[in-house]
């Protein structure tokens, strides 16, 4: 019998650059329900384990925040941007607490600096979790999956650690969201390699 993984050469290549040019980033708030399902959720981070990884030590971990800890994740961010900016009004204070509600599914993805590791360079360590994160972005993308990345000050507030449960040693680098895009973004112009490589 054929094999039907290869009666058509080239076309996992050709599935290959299309996700890769379909993908988007969806801004966390234009991030809708539904979001993965267990399956796909399960899929996406399995995604990430498959980056590389110097001397195999798993220099980074992802939370997960789920429904019932997104209000404590909410009092997180009102208490960052207080502690940078005293006194704020309630809108203020609102419009913080309810970025924790956005996207319907949220993960958080930390570095992991523990002296163990102090043989591998952070620089190393970070491109692992980078390689990680784009592994995840890429397999959603696979699945019909929006996705999108945030950062912020929050992330390295006391509040936040307390809240994720970090390590002295741990760093809160990014938020992951996955859901439904509100809409589609149209295709921008991506970059030729000519315009970011050289050749000595």
């Amino acid at each position: 019998m054929e094999d039907s993984t290869n009666s058509t050469p080239g076309s996992f290549t050709d599935q290959l650059w299309s996700v890769l040019a379909a993908r988007r980033n969806t801004s966390l708030r234009r991030l809708l329900a539904p979001g993965p399902d267990e399956e796909s959720l399960q899929r996406i981070c399995e995604a990430a384990g498959h980056a590389p990884d110097h001397a195999k030590q798993r220099s980074w971990r992802l939370i997960m925040i789920p429904a019932h800890k997104r209000s404590e994740l909410g009092m997180a961010f009102v208490d960052a941007l207080e502690q940078r900016e005293p006194g704020l009004d309630e809108p203020a204070r609102k419009a913080a607490y309810d970025k924790a509600f956005h996207a319907p599914c949220l993960l958080v993805a930390i570095l992991r600096d523990d002296p163990v590791l102090s043989d591998v360079p952070q620089a190393e360590r970070l491109i692992s979790l980078g390689c990680a994160i784009q592994n995840m972005l890429t397999a959603a993308e696979a699945l019909g999956i929006a996705s999108g990345l945030a950062s912020g000050a929050s992330l390295a507030s006391p509040g936040m650690g307390r809240l994720l449960g970090l390590q002295s040693s741990e760093q809160a680098v990014c938020f992951i969201g996955f859901g439904s895009a509100e809409r589609l973004k149209a295709p921008r112009p991506w970059p030729h390699p000519a315009q970011y490589l050289t050749i000595l």
